[in-house]
C-alpha cells in the first residue's frame, strides 16, 4: 500500500516556473544566469519545470540567487506559505 507521502507532488517545478515568469526571464536566460552552458540552459530548465529531472541543490541555490527568492520557496508544500516567502524576498 502506498503512503500518502508518495502521492505528494514535488512543488519545485511549479514554483520554478512561477518565479521565472514573474522575473520576466526565458528558460534559456535563467539557466545561463544560473551558470549553465547556454547550449543546454533552455532544455535543462524546461526539464526542471516539467518535473522530468530534479536539479541538484547547488543548482537550486544558483537559481534562487538569480531570482532573488529563498531556496525554501521551491520546496514549500503550502502555497500560501510559499507566497509569503516570495513576498518577503521582494
Amino acid at each position: 500500500m502506498a503512503s500518502n507521502a508518495s502521492l505528494i507532488e514535488h512543488p519545485l517545478p511549479k514554483r520554478l516556473r512561477a518565479a521565472r515568469e514573474r522575473a520576466g526571464l526565458s528558460q534559456a536566460r535563467l539557466g545561463t544566469l544560473a551558470g549553465m552552458d547556454p547550449s543546454v540552459a533552455s532544455e535543462r530548465m524546461n526539464q526542471y519545470e516539467r518535473g522530468v529531472h530534479e536539479p541538484k541543490f547547488s543548482v537550486v541555490v544558483a537559481i534562487a540567487t538569480v531570482l532573488e527568492v529563498p531556496t525554501a520557496y521551491f520546496y514549500c508544500l503550502e502555497d500560501d506559505l510559499a507566497e509569503e516567502l516570495y513576498s518577503r524576498a521582494r
